[in-house]
């Protein structure tokens, strides 16, 4: 308890702490400032080394991340997944899966990115390379499948030519390709010197109910000088029938209902009216 008080804490007076403060900021002002630079960037090292590992670390990310990426979509172009697998066809009549293939422009082993996105394209282009094709709709379905569905358009007969048959569509084409003998129920076309009358004749026949179809062997172009538009049809149930092309489809509905009533087999005449009268002998 009795130290000696010089021992003892001082406390300073106002007057000497500020003459304290004043000695330190001039001992301050007396150091290079070269030195007080050094250790302020001294004390920024750490944070500066963290922040710089932290951007190489992340850039290498990016560049690790971008070459895995590249490898991975390499990987998938040159496998099987990113190539067609099957072209499913339904919908065909008279033409075969590989004949739609051709027309759609798609077979097993072409890349999916020629289909994919390119679906209503292909379709629409189809028609313009087979004209049997009516209504086409393709459909790519994951991960490498197409399916293709058609709609043909109908054989509406035959029209012989240097004594062979070549098939006609009811859209009027015409095929380049012939045959040896007319399929049965479809009707042969013969004496049409125009192209243009021989495509209207299709078109009314192609309007015809199912049973009125197969009931025609064959139309002739038969015009006369008052009425050029004048055709002759042979029926398979033993009748002819003369009518005009221009109103050709709408007359044919009442044939059934006139042939019904019919008590022999003769001829319906069907360009002005509708009235039939058995065969002179």
């Amino acid at each position: 308890m009795n130290r000696d008080k010089s021992q003892q804490p001082h406390e300073l007076t106002p007057w000497e702490a500020y003459q304290s403060r004043a000695a330190q900021r001039e001992k301050q002002a007396k150091t290079p400032k070269l030195f007080r630079r050094a250790k302020r960037i001294g004390d920024k090292l750490p944070r500066l080394r963290h922040e710089r590992q932290r951007k190489l670390a992340r850039r290498l990310g990016l560049i690790l991340g971008s070459f895995g990426l590249v490898i991975l979509v390499m990987v998938y172009l040159i496998s099987p997944l990113s190539h067609v697998a099957t072209v499913k066809v339904s919908g065909t009549q008279a033409l075969s899966a590989k004949q739609v293939q051709r027309a759609v422009r798609i077979a097993p082993g072409d890349s999916i990115f020629k289909v994919l996105g390119h679906e209503r394209r292909l379709a629409q282009q189809a028609p313009q390379h087979n004209s049997r094709l009516k209504r086409t709709t393709v459909a790519f379905q994951h991960p490498n499948r197409v399916t293709v569905k058609v709609v043909e358009y109908v054989t509406a007969g035959y029209v012989m030519k240097q004594g062979q048959y070549y098939e006609v569509l009811e859209n009027g084409v015409v095929s380049h390709d012939s045959v040896t003998q007319p399929k049965s129920g479809t009707p042969v076309y013969g004496n049409f010197r125009s192209a243009k009358t021989l495509h209207r004749m299709i078109l009314q026949y192609a309007q015809l109910s199912a049973p009125i179809k197969r009931n025609i062997s064959e139309i002739q172009d038969a015009p006369t000088k008052t009425d050029p538009d004048r055709v002759h049809l042979f029926m398979n149930d033993g009748n002819e029938v003369y009518a005009k092309i221009g109103t050709f489809a709408k007359k044919m509905a009442y044939y059934p209902s006139i042939a019904s009533k019919m008590k022999q087999k003769g001829v319906v005449n069907l360009e002005v009216g509708a009235y039939s009268a058995p065969f002179k002998k």
